[in-house]
Parts: C-alpha cells; structure tokens; sequence
C-alpha cells in the first residue's frame, strides 16, 4: 500500500493574507486537513471543497482530542495512503506541539514536511502599531507561553526576564495575567512599564488595551477581553497610538460574508480584504455545466442565422466560450453577431475573450436588458440567450412585447447549492460575530436559505447586488440593501456604508 504524507503547516495569526504562499499550495493539494480552533475562519473557508476535515479542537484548557490521539489520526490517515495537512495555528514549532507530532511519524516511517507560520507574537502586535523591537528601546523580544496547570507556580524566572530590558510577549497568558504581572513586578520591573493585551489580532476581532504592567490588569476588568489575546510588556508598547495602521482601513473590524460561487468569489473577496475586512469565503450556489447539451451544439453549428447573442452572467460566458472550444469552433463564428450583456462583471468578462460588448443598458437587470434590445430590434431579429437553467423570466417578458422577435433560450449551465458546514453561518450571524453577507444574485440568496437553516434570517444584514437580489432576500426577512448599480465595486462602496452605518435600504 502506498504511504502518504504530513504536512505541518502554520497557518498564521487569522488573517487569511499572512497564510505563506507554500501553505496555501499545499493546503490546495490537500487530501485530508486536520485542524485546530486557532486556524483563522478566513483560512477554514479557503479550505477546497472536496477535503476531508478533521477538527481536532486545541485551546487553552478546552481540548476536543488529547495529543497522543491527534498525533495517532496523523499517522492513520498517512498510513491510508492519503495527503494530510495538519493546519496549526501560529507556526507549527513555537508552542505548537509539533515536534511531539513529529516524534510519531518519525517513528512510523511517515514522511513529512513542515511549513513555517507567521507567528502571533511578531504579527499581532505588528497589526497594533506595535514593532517588538525598536533601536531606540529594545534590542530583543522574548517570547514566552503563559500557560501553566491550575494551583502550579511558573517556572519561569522573570528576573531574569526583567534584566534584558527586551520586549516580553506571553502567549496563552490571559487566564494568567495577574500572576504575570505581579511576577514582573516582585522581579523588579518599573510600575509604570508600557503594556498591553492584544485580542484576535489580524481578525475582525482585534481588540487593544494598552496600559502600564502595574495598571492593565485593573484596565482589562474594566474594558473586557476575549481569548485569544496576548500580553506585550516593554517600552515599544507606548508606540501603539502613533503606529496603529489597520484600524484605519475603512472595513477594519468588519466580518463579511460573500456567497458567490467559488469561481467568482476571489476578487471581490480580495478588494474587501484590502480594506480591512475580515472575510469568509462561503460559496452559497456552484455552478456546473449543462451536460450532453444537444441544444447548444445544434445552435453552435447554426451562429450565422442570429443577430445578437445576449448574455447575463460571467459564468455564461465562460461556460459557453468553453463550449466552443470543444467543438473546435473559434470567436470568428461570432463575426457577424452583435453582442449584449447585462452589466459590468459579464462585459469584463467577454472583454477578457477579446470582444467588446455592443449593447450594455443602463440599469443591469434582466429587465431594462430586454427593454433595450427591443429599442435595437426592428422586429425581425432572432436573438441566442445562453444561461442558466433556473433565471428569471424578465427578459423574456420584455422581449415578447416586440412582435417578430424570435428567441432560444438555452440552458447552458446548472445552479446547485452549496451547504458546507466548516464554518457555523447561523451562530456567526445571531451572536453578532458575522456582520453582514453579500448577495450577488437571487440565486446565492436561496443557496444561503438551504446552507443556513434554523437561522432566524432577521438577524442577516444583507448587501445585495439589484432589485432581484434584494426581494429575495426581503421574502426571508432579512434587513437589506440594495447597491445603487449592479456591479462588484457598488456593492463594495455599500458595504463600507454599511459598516458606518449610513446606507439607506
């Protein structure tokens, strides 16, 4: 039997961007992904659809699995001849058990690989305006776990910690921050040390109270944290106020839901994460092509008999350039064809295939497409409309208002839900932890309905595409919004409105 293989993989602090280029390489190739509770949700909802995941729980004092069992699932799933990527928060060796999971696959035979991670206690305070080191302060950072067992005392000699006058960054410290504290002070650290505890930073969570090591338990009581969080001691933590830099992104602090069948998604997904928002990449629908489509071939052979060829999604217009090219049939078929399409993300798209769109209509609806392509027609025109299998009718409508138009409308492509369960949608929106989600089709706002069941939809923001999007969305119950055009960077500036509260519905 073949053997497979581990991967250690540090998946980094949350933030999906600081996921390192080989990790998602690998994470892509992936066969079966064991992972912990400190993998960033971004992250989780990167994760390829066919994987199997093994959630195997890990934080401070709650463990869904001990040790020596997910170092066993490691060595079984390799053993089944399988590509395993254990996905650890952080990096896999700075108190990330690693090498104990090494230990067994070395043992067993098992090769492996391991992928460094950008570390929380260098990141997390670098997203604070926080450098842990700074020739004007301190030449050195020293990190510490601040973990220890119930009733034990630290073994840890902080007198020695306070002579190197270097930063001090504790991990896993929360639970403890008295005892660190008081520690540092019976050692001999000034009362008035800069300090601070930084929560899930890199995510939309990020949270920072800086205070001083004699004053910042006291400050915690009364500002509140949540875990994960790190302490930072030392001078460099007096910077914060003049460095801070992400929470000036206009979506910094912002969690957003986007639906969009994963094809589409990343673009989008990537113009959010450039302005600070934490993003979860949750496909509510995929699309797949039509199979054995008798009825697009015969139309393929028969181009030259249409006058416009209209099409309503970028998905159509891939899947039908796609189609031409098994059929060895290249753009030249279309020479004498006018070409329409609905709005800007499917004009991009055909302006990708090197044709430029003759028709566009103002508003990007199936409506106002029809309207203006009766304006074009003088009445005779026969007119292909590839798309999807399930679609509004409006087009159609319209066009049937003008006598002598002739249409095939032909199904191109399939719509199918998508109900992945990696992330929890309906705790995410009825605590309060996902602030909104972004609808680009009516579509993705009945594949979120079957993802999310039991999930009181009132409580869903919702910042949908059109008017279409939005009454689907309406018959759920959810609070909406509706971009002022139909297109990708619309939704986008709705989306920042959201977050200041200052969009109108």
């Amino acid at each position: 039997m073949n053997t497979g293989k581990v991967w250690l993989v540090g998946a980094g602090p949350g933030d999906v961007g600081l996921l390192t280029v080989k990790g998602m390489e690998i994470l892509r190739q992936a066969e079966v992904v064991v992972y912990d509770s400190l993998v960033g949700q971004e992250i989780l909802s990167r994760i390829p659809e066919q994987v199997r995941c093994i959630n195997v729980g890990k934080r401070a004092s709650h463990h869904t699995m001990p040790q020596e069992q997910i170092n066993q699932v490691l060595v079984e799933e390799a053993k089944k001849g399988y590509r395993v990527v254990r996905l650890k928060g952080g990096d896999p060796f700075l108190f990330g058990r690693g090498g104990e999971e090494l230990e067994l696959l070395v043992k067993e035979g098992i090769p492996y690989e391991v992928v460094p991670g950008v570390t929380s206690p260098i990141a997390v305070p670098a997203y604070n305006g926080i450098p842990v080191t700074h020739r004007d302060f301190t030449s050195s950072v020293h990190i510490i776990t601040g973990h220890k067992k119930q009733g034990a005392a630290y073994d840890i000699d902080f007198e020695a910690l306070v002579r190197t006058k270097g930063t001090l960054v504790f991990l896993m410290g929360v639970s403890a921050l008295s005892d660190i504290c008081g520690s540092l002070l019976q050692a001999g650290m000034d009362k008035d040390m800069p300090a601070a505890i930084l929560q899930k930073g890199t995510t939309a969570g990020q949270k920072r109270i800086v205070a001083t090591i004699s004053t910042l338990e006291e400050e915690v009581k009364r500002q509140g944290i949540e875990t994960p969080a790190i302490i930072v001691v030392g001078r460099v933590c007096a910077l914060s106020e003049e460095f801070a830099w992400h929470e000036k992104l206009p979506l910094s602090g912002y969690k957003v839901l986007v639906t969009r069948p994963r094809d589409l998604i990343s673009s989008m997904a990537e113009k959010l994460r450039l302005m600070g928002a934490e993003v979860l990449e949750l496909p509510a629908i995929r699309t797949e092509p039509v199979e054995e489509n008798a009825q697009l071939l015969e139309v393929l052979e028969k181009l030259d008999t249409y006058q416009w060829t209209v099409f309503t999604s970028p998905t159509g217009v891939r899947v039908f350039f796609e189609k031409l090219q098994e059929c060895h049939t290249d753009i030249r078929a279309l020479a004498k064809l006018k070409i329409a399409a609905i709005g800007k993300g499917t004009t991009k798209a055909l302006k990708e295939r090197g044709i430029f769109a003759d028709y566009m209509p103002e508003i990007f609806d199936g409506e106002a497409l029809g309207r203006g392509l009766c304006e074009l027609c003088e009445g005779t025109e026969k007119i292909l409309l590839p798309r999807a299998r399930m679609c509004n009718q409006e087009i159609l409508t319209e066009l049937s208002q003008k006598p002598g138009i002739q249409v095939d409308d032909i199904p191109i492509y399939d719509t199918f839900y998508e109900t992945r369960d990696l992330i929890d949608r309906k705790k995410g929106f009825e605590t309060g932890d996902i602030d909104c989600a972004v609808f680009t089709s009516a579509s993705t706002v009945r594949g979120f309905r079957e993802a999310a069941k039991g999930l009181d939809f009132t409580k869903v923001r919702a910042a949908c595409i059109g008017r279409q999007t939005q009454a689907e969305a309406d018959a759920l119950g959810m609070e909406t919004y509706r971009a002022r055009e139909a297109s990708i960077d619309s939704l986008l500036e709705l989306v920042i409105e959201l977050k200041g509260k200052t969009a109108r519905k």
